[in-house]
């Protein structure tokens, strides 16, 4: 396998280049522990809800990504999944360089073996996505998007599909966290608009992160979610932006990274049909304001 994408352009004048060349090792050492733990048995807590599991490999993972980062950029700032997760913690993304990290994406299907299952860790310089590099454990397939220099699966240039026809689309989701009844309501209304406006079809594959890697490779053609949070969304967001698409908000305004909800799709004119459909979720935001 290609590490960090011999098909890339050479990192000569990229600022950031020696972060995305520490960034690729450390995503495919996390890989590693994720493979080895996935056939051990699991032990796991909830957070905020039955859903919204938390296993001991995410916070091992996260802790090894995090220290080997600071070891090596002791003046950047961190936010990471289990630590914006403790009691009191914020997500606050200023212009300081900024690691975005989810050590396990997926954790419910990391806990029930199922192997949609991924590390995501992406850059932000001056609140600018710059970097994002994403690993499927089980599949060991590597995808990585840089700023203006295109985006990779296993070294391979990804491109978007050009699909604009919403009756011609495989539209991906997310459940979210939130299992209440009204929740719920809102959730199966969205999915009867899209397949009324007859949409090829919906998948649910229960991580975020790969389902936006899916729409980067051109294998789906539309995404939206709510409740997914930064750190399901900073890498993914360059390497599907890179790839050729496009990533905004539900509203079909610009993305806003800590509003909690997106919807990411190869064309603009896709995004904005889909956005139509939608009836919004509120999860609040991740930096609480």
């Amino acid at each position: 396998m290609r590490r960090s994408g011999e098909d890339e352009a050479a990192p000569t004048g990229d600022p950031w280049a020696e972060c995305f060349e520490a960034a690729v090792p450390l995503a495919l050492r996390a890989g590693q522990m994720i493979r080895k733990a996935l056939v051990e048995e699991k032990c796991f807590l909830t957070k905020t809800s039955a859903a919204d599991l938390v296993t001991e490999t995410d916070r091992l993972v996260e802790d090894f990504i995090v220290s080997e980062l600071r070891r090596q950029f002791p003046s950047h700032r961190f936010i990471a999944e289990e630590a914006a997760a403790a009691p009191g913690a914020k997500c606050v993304l200023t212009h300081s360089p900024t690691w975005i990290i989810d050590p396990i994406d997926g954790t419910c299907n990391f806990v029930h073996g199922f192997p949609a299952v991924a590390v995501s860790i992406g850059f932000a310089v001056h609140q600018e996505l710059e970097f994002g590099v994403i690993y499927h454990c089980t599949e060991e397939r590597l995808y990585t998007g840089r700023r203006g220099r295109g985006a990779f699966c296993n070294g391979q240039r990804l491109c978007v599909s050009g699909e604009t026809d919403l009756s011609k689309a495989l539209v991906l989701t997310e459940i979210g966290p939130k299992r209440d009844p009204a929740t719920l309501r809102v959730f199966l209304s969205n999915l009867e608009r899209l397949l009324l406006a007859k949409a090829h079809g919906v998948r649910v594959i229960g991580s975020s992160t790969l389902a936006l890697c899916h729409l980067a490779s051109g294998a789906a053609d539309a995404y939206y979610q709510f409740g997914l949070h930064c750190w399901d969304l900073a890498a993914a967001t360059v390497i599907i932006r890179e790839a050729g698409g496009v990533v905004i908000d539900t509203s079909g305004g610009p993305l806003d990274l800590m509003a909690r909800r997106v919807v990411a799709a190869g064309t603009r004119e896709m995004a904005m049909l889909v956005a139509q459909f939608l009836q919004v979720i509120s999860y609040g935001r991740d930096d609480g304001k």
